[in-house]
């Protein structure tokens, strides 16, 4: 399922959402310009490298400097490939704005690296002995989709289902369209339990532990009076909120 569009107006700019997908790119672009070897030295350097963490004495063997928690942030700001940073992007666009909407602009930045920082904790502690380093926003992200499912599950998720050759758009709630997502990062996380650490998969139990931490944060996070506000049933518009016009691009996680 490839999401398109959500069907819930936001009241004002998402200035944070907007800053957050430049920043990615940005970093991305700069990560074009370098060598191959250069972009596995920044992944390791500024990837989440679980081992460097919980065994210093191969960390050290390896010529790590000193432990530092930098990675923890600096990781989801980092991307594999095209496919993966436009995936993330896309979900980020669709989904951020609402959010932010709910938390205010500097209460959503904080909301959106404490879900990162927790999702990479999630990734490190599913697989504490691995030396590859994990890399992407999704697992930020997926608190964000947290936070909309506890506050909009009625909104409707116009999303692309690919059957076979044949695109077929439909409209289905955010509760489906979330917990079939969640449903699924909790079926491949536990599958990819006890399999080499070859690299190049999906962080499963980053997108877990983001998304986790998102539901119990977004109550938190929420401007005062708000968090208590349900979700929209179908058309809900907040106070002074301007129909947003239609998105139309679109959104992975590596490893």
């Amino acid at each position: 399922m490839f999401p398109i569009r959500d069907d819930v107006p936001s009241r004002r700019a998402p200035v944070v959402t907007w800053t957050i997908v430049a920043l990615n790119v940005a970093v991305f672009l700069w990560q074009l310009t370098l060598p191959e070897v250069g972009v596995r030295r920044l992944f390791l350097l500024y990837g989440l490298v679980p081992a460097r963490f919980t065994d210093p004495a191969w960390a050290a063997s390896v010529g790590f400097p000193h432990l530092s928690p930098l990675p923890l942030v600096t990781s989801m700001f980092l991307h594999g490939g095209f496919l993966h940073l436009g995936f993330n992007l896309w979900t980020l666009w669709i989904f951020g704005d609402n959010v932010e909407d709910r938390m205010g602009r500097l209460r959503y930045a904080l909301f959106y690296l404490t879900c990162g920082v927790a999702a990479a904790l999630g990734q490190a502690l599913s697989n504490p002995g691995s030396t590859l380093p994990t890399v992407g926003a999704s697992g930020a992200i997926a608190g964000v989709l947290g936070a909309y499912l506890r506050w909009f599950p009625h909104a409707r998720v116009l999303t692309l289902i690919p059957i076979i050759i044949y695109p077929l758009f439909v409209e289905i709630p955010a509760l489906v369209f979330l917990g079939l997502w969640f449903l699924t990062q909790i079926v491949s996380g536990a599958q990819s339990v006890g399999l080499p650490d070859l690299g190049g998969g999906v962080a499963w139990w980053a997108h877990v532990g983001g998304f986790l931490a998102g539901l119990a944060l977004a109550g938190p996070f929420a401007r005062r009076g708000l968090e208590q506000i349900p979700g929209p049933v179908r058309h809900h518009v907040l106070p002074g909120a301007r129909p947003r016009g239609d998105r139309d691009l679109p959104p992975h996680d590596w490893p």
